[in-house]
């Protein structure tokens, strides 16, 4: 049986407004009403190209979906779905009588707490950042995974392509052939890759739509809310794809040292440097769509031309090149590539982290607590390769490459010089030193760090280091400022 298209009328929300003494905030999809406690969220009968919500039936079903699919990582924010009843002068939260509509009922929080807003504000700091990162990771691990071939979540390419005729009026008819253009090349050199990560189990059920607008400060933790529910194929996505959109969103307004934190952030905590191959096309293709959606809620304005700025920036990369770093234990090896990256934007992979994942472990795990020697010689040998074969890959994607790392031996700086010319990129060492009484009292203070150097394991490794040779002194990098890519 066909299902009878039903109105809700513009003032059934404000008779129920009134009722509540709620604030309505309107967007082109949905009303929410601001209650002092809860936020109740009703949804327009529309039916757009993306979206159906033009039947009761349907909005009652996909308030339930919204409900399930955002608590995988705002549990304490959804509530649940409640009825609108009575009469549409007198409406009423789960009241008596003929059900009128129905809300998602939501916690209610405070307001400037949206990223976007304490962004704005100056008021976002790192540990946000790195809250939102792990909370992303975390769903990731935890989501449902679909294998299935030919699924076209695999492939953003439509989705994209579509996006770019939605913001077409926001470039210049070159660039909208040269955008078009470096799509469709991307589809053809990833599309194998696509395929590969889809098989691999990387194709789960994300977001869908995790711009800064839809991440909140709550209690102090990172929360992310509003994933998509009226269309499975935008949530059943690779997952880089999903992490590239609040990535994009940093850059885009204006902290591109946070977008680089971020990303490095949720790929140690993944695994998933080898996803550098779609992140870029992921990353224009999120600045795509915001685009779109910004031109469609304003037209031409100050934020939908930022975004159609971004996507072209991020198809078009800085040259990248491969930083390695060198230096004992305690010598802020770590500390020193973070502020590379995030000032000149670059992917970076730890050995203390890989080191660690070639055994199963945590990055904060402790190998001793396994009964495990993960620093003998073929360890170091193994970890090493890794290193160099992540390397690879990111350079190849076109992001700089930065390896953190001892490498304290001159056949390990040789290795990774070879890359680079292969690759050909430039070469740089970043050089890390302090006296060694600094250095054990650094050890000895360190606390969920995933190194497990020690004091012992500094005294052996001074010994065995062999220090940089004149001919290498030239690949040791100026510290001075470099466009991001």
């Amino acid at each position: 049986m066909k299902e009878k298209k039903q109105d809700v009328p513009d003032s059934l929300v404000r008779a129920l407004a009134r009722r509540l003494d709620a604030r309505v905030v309107e967007t082109h999809i949905s009303w929410i009403l601001l209650t002092p406690g809860f936020a109740y969220k009703v949804k327009k009968p529309v039916r757009l190209p993306f979206l159906d919500y033009s039947t009761l039936a349907r909005r009652k079903r996909l308030c339930a979906e919204e409900v399930r699919v955002n608590r995988a990582m705002a549990p304490s924010l959804y509530l649940g779905v409640v009825r609108i009843a009575g009469s549409a002068l007198g409406p009423q939260i789960d009241g008596n009588g003929r059900v009128l509509e129905y809300a998602v009922r939501m916690r209610r929080f405070a307001d400037g707490a949206l990223f976007s807003e304490r962004l704005a504000a100056g008021k976002l700091q790192p540990a946000d950042v790195d809250g939102l990162a792990a909370l992303l990771a975390e769903a990731h691990e935890k989501a449902p995974v679909r294998r299935k071939a030919g699924s076209r979540a695999a492939n953003p390419h439509g989705r994209a392509l579509a996006a770019l005729d939605g913001a077409g009026p926001l470039f210049s008819p070159a660039q909208q052939k040269y955008l078009k253009r470096w799509f469709d090349e991307g589809v053809a050199a990833l599309g194998g890759v696509w395929r590969r990560r889809l098989r691999r189990g990387r194709v789960r059920e994300c977001h869908g739509d995790l711009h800064l607008a839809n991440a909140v400060d709550l209690d102090g933790r990172a929360v992310a809310f509003d994933a998509i529910d009226f269309d499975p194929a935008l949530r059943w996505i690779d997952v880089a794809e999903d992490a590239a959109f609040p990535a994009m969103d940093f850059a885009a307004q204006g902290r591109a040292d946070y977008c680089w934190r971020f990303l490095n952030a949720w790929m140690d905590a993944m695994g998933e440097h080898e996803s550098a191959g779609v992140l870029r096309y992921a990353l224009a293709y999120r600045a795509l769509v915001r685009a779109q959606a910004e031109y469609m809620r304003g037209g031409r304005t100050a934020q939908a031309r930022s975004y159609a700025r971004a996507a072209l920036a991020w198809s078009r990369p800085a040259p990248p090149r491969l930083v390695i770093t060198h230096g004992l234990p305690g010598t802020g090896k770590t500390f020193k590539s973070q502020l590379l990256l995030e000032r000149e934007g670059a992917i970076r992979v730890r050995s203390d982290v890989e080191r660690k994942r070639l055994f199963g472990l945590g990055a904060l795990e402790s190998s001793q607590a396994r009964g495990l020697d993960i620093y003998a010689g073929e360890v170091t040998a193994r970890t090493y390769e890794r290193l160099l074969e992540l390397a690879r890959g990111i350079l190849l994607a076109g992001f700089t490459a930065v390896i953190d790392a001892a490498f304290l031996m001159r056949h390990e700086r040789d290795a990774a010089r070879e890359l680079a010319r292969e690759c050909g990129v430039p070469f740089e060492i970043l050089l890390c030193e302090a006296p060694e009484p600094v250095l054990r009292r650094r050890l000895a203070g360190r606390v969920n760090d995933a190194s497990e150097a020690n004091a012992a394991v500094l005294a052996r490794l001074a010994g065995a280091m062999q220090a940089l040779a004149p001919d290498e002194w030239d690949a040791v990098r100026a510290h001075r400022p470099r466009r991001r890519a």
